[in-house]
């Protein structure tokens, strides 16, 4: 009997470990010059890779932004609704591989991310290898 408990409270415990540590989700973006709340960002899974689309903009005189300066099909949508990560594949306990679009300049990096701490995100963007770049720590919305 006391096998069966302990047995069951290591599965248990493996479990909510795991959903506790999944990146999907929203989350609040935080400016990193500023300190201030921007916006919200929904990350998902599609095709068994990792997405991020704005849901909620904060910063009230932005609601209405359109990517101006933005490459592709991205230009001129607006920033409402917009995916700004792309295609992130899992790689041991962080995901890479993608991109990630910062909608106030345009620019397209390279990025991955990682949970820090349950609701603590660590998004990198760099260019050509991680170690030039900017990294942002965004806070899980409940």
């Amino acid at each position: 009997m006391k096998k069966l408990f302990l047995t069951m409270t290591l599965v248990a415990t493996t479990i909510l470990t795991a959903v506790a540590q999944d990146v999907t989700g929203k989350w609040k973006t935080i400016d990193d010059e500023t300190g201030e709340a921007k916006s919200i960002v929904e990350v998902y899974k599609e095709n068994g890779k990792i997405y991020g689309k704005v849901v909620e903009i904060l910063t009230a005189d932005k609601k209405d932004a359109t990517c101006v300066d933005c490459p592709g099909a991205d230009k001129g949508k607006p920033i409402m609704g917009l995916v700004i990560i792309k295609g992130l594949e899992k790689d041991g306990d962080e995901y890479n591989d993608g991109k990630i679009l910062d909608p106030s300049s345009g620019k397209l990096y390279k990025c991955y991310i990682e949970l820090e701490e349950t609701d603590k995100l660590k998004v990198r963007g760099y260019i050509g290898f991680s170690l030039l770049g900017r990294t942002q720590y965004w806070h899980r919305v409940k």
